[in-house]
């Protein structure tokens, strides 16, 4: 990604908390490569050390190991910086169902010990990953940042606490915050692995090795799928943007188009079978819903383009055919 375009100043010290995982890394990677300087805060429960192995010889790259949970941990991966992406949390809306304390605890405290040390750093602004889970059981179609439901998982709630907090110190303290609401976020370095494995990873490891995808449901339920760098831009666009409107609020980070299940796993057979022609034949398997799943999701990005600028360049087309030519070199 050309962060030239964006105008992001290069001398700028900024903070990525959970930094090693899959859009923390991308994130590390891409402001690093405007030249700004960038520490890296991660405890690696879910982050992974060879996203990052390569920055460590950067002599603009600290990496923090440490956890949100431990306000000196926050105090210290926040000297001297200029801006806050605090992508650190445990993600998974079965993850939050299984273990609700754990996601409270970094959702929730860990925001929270977050916010208390951007405060009082003075930071310029803070961003943070919201979640589409915050809409839980609105129907209204494309989602506007607005309107919301009732949430349907303790995912979907400490997320919703999350943009409370921010609001109340934005009103309160002064500090400018935006939050960033993903959808369906996929693309290089998503981890295919573990109980918790987000589904386009998942789905491409098994269709590489011949096995039947397992889809929840009929297939039917479709979703906003948002390639990883429409999500960089988003985020190096709230840090640029000077427009006073555009800060203290949340935005929806997608491209504003939906794609069902079945339609995807269409969609990955095919770009893998330019790899291998044998992929094209292995079948699908359903099974029933999950827990706390929402059925659809569509995004409306007016309120990004209107305010931040926002145009996003991938389309769920040409990012799986990114992120599929990824995964076939890497993890092959």
């Amino acid at each position: 990604m050309d962060t030239k375009s964006f105008n992001l100043n290069s001398n700028y010290h900024i903070l990525v908390t959970g930094g090693a995982g899959f859009i923390g890394s991308n994130l590390c990677e891409t402001l690093l490569a405007n030249g700004n300087k960038v520490t890296c805060l991660d405890n690696f429960a879910t982050g992974k050390r060879e996203n990052i192995e390569h920055l460590m010889g950067n002599e603009n790259f600290r990496l923090l190991e440490g956890d949100i949970r431990n306000l000196k941990d926050c105090e210290n991966a926040c000297k001297n910086v200029d801006y806050v992406l605090h992508q650190a949390a445990l993600g998974s809306v079965p993850r939050s169902i299984n273990d609700p304390v754990t996601s409270n605890d970094v959702n929730v405290s860990g925001f929270l010990n977050m916010l208390v040390v951007a405060r009082d750093a003075e930071v310029k602004r803070f961003v943070y990953a919201a979640s589409s889970s915050t809409y839980g059981d609105s129907k209204n179609m494309p989602k506007v940042e607005e309107i919301i439901g009732k949430p349907l998982s303790p995912y979907a709630i400490t997320k919703y606490v999350n943009e409370l907090y921010a609001d109340i110190f934005s009103t309160t303290y002064g500090l400018e915050t935006i939050g960033l609401r993903y959808f369906n976020v996929f693309g290089r370095k998503q981890d295919p692995n573990g109980a918790y494995a987000a589904v386009i990873p998942k789905f491409v490891m098994q269709l590489m090795k011949h096995e039947s995808p397992k889809i929840n449901g009929d297939g039917t339920y479709s979703r906003d799928f948002t390639y990883i760098d429409n999500v960089l831009e988003m985020n190096i666009r709230a840090i640029v943007t000077e427009n006073k409107e555009a800060a203290n609020t949340v935005y929806n980070v997608a491209y504003g188009e939906r794609t069902t299940l079945n339609e995807l796993v269409a969609m990955l057979k095919e770009y893998l079978s330019d790899f291998d022609s044998e992929i094209k034949n292995v079948n699908v398997e359903y099974g029933p819903n999950r827990k706390g799943d929402v059925p659809h999701s569509l995004a409306s990005i007016e309120k990004a383009k209107t305010l931040l600028g926002y145009k996003p360049s991938y389309d769920i087309k040409s990012g799986l055919k990114e992120a599929v030519s990824w995964y076939w070199k890497n993890l092959k």
